[in-house]
């Protein structure tokens, strides 16, 4: 019969994964904001369309600004694996391009002595409660984005830009919080490396 060596106490090591330098990054489809981003150029596109000249010089800033607060969303996101600066300048950058195509929208209406809702007007109400359904979308907004009347389809895409810039403002919030409390890659490849020296010393 084999004689079975008791294992002592102690000696036995769970081996647990080293934890990695690189965080989850690139979920930007999930972030509302993005969702609302892209709603936004949608609608710029269409609005742009329909109720300007494409010789308008404005024509091509409003649609390049939607696009600049989608993609810079995206590229924020994906840069944020390796760099939480890159993500926070980028976020921050859709967040200017947005507050420039609010105020391309603002203009359309002045210039054509068109009013801006104010936050009691009811339909201004309306759009808060299909902004709230959890899974809005283009065609949630589109009656009111290809509306025949000029002033209720750009007061509906200020509506929708207010909407994203709050969500972005939120965003930059938590990404400064985040990089106060955890760092930037240089710090997290630090404590990754420390706790892989710290398994690799023999035990006492």
């Amino acid at each position: 019969m084999t004689k079975t060596t008791p294992r002592t106490k102690g000696t036995e090591r769970t081996a647990r994964p080293i934890p990695g330098f690189i965080p989850l990054h690139g979920g930007y489809r999930n972030l509302i904001s993005y969702q609302k981003a892209q709603i936004v150029y949608d609608g710029t596109v269409k609005f742009c369309a329909r109720l300007l000249q494409k010789r308008d010089r404005t024509y091509d800033q409003m649609i390049q600004a939607a696009r600049s607060g989608k993609q810079n969303i995206l590229e924020g996101s994906q840069a944020s694996g390796t760099s939480k600066e890159t993500e926070i300048k980028l976020t921050n950058v859709a967040r200017a391009s947005l507050e420039e195509l609010l105020e391309d929208y603002r203009d359309f209406l002045r210039v054509r002595g068109l009013e801006e809702w104010p936050k009691d007007h009811r339909y201004t109400r309306r759009l808060q409660d299909l902004n709230r359904q959890p899974d809005a979308n283009y065609a949630t907004f589109q009656k009111g984005i290809e509306h025949a009347d000029p002033a209720i389809a750009a007061n509906v895409m200020i509506g929708l830009i207010k909407v994203t810039n709050y969500l972005l403002d939120r965003q930059l919030k938590r990404l400064e919080q985040d990089f106060l409390k955890e760092g930037g890659l240089r710090e997290r490849m630090t404590r990754a490396r420390l706790i892989a020296r710290s398994r690799q010393r023999p035990p006492n």
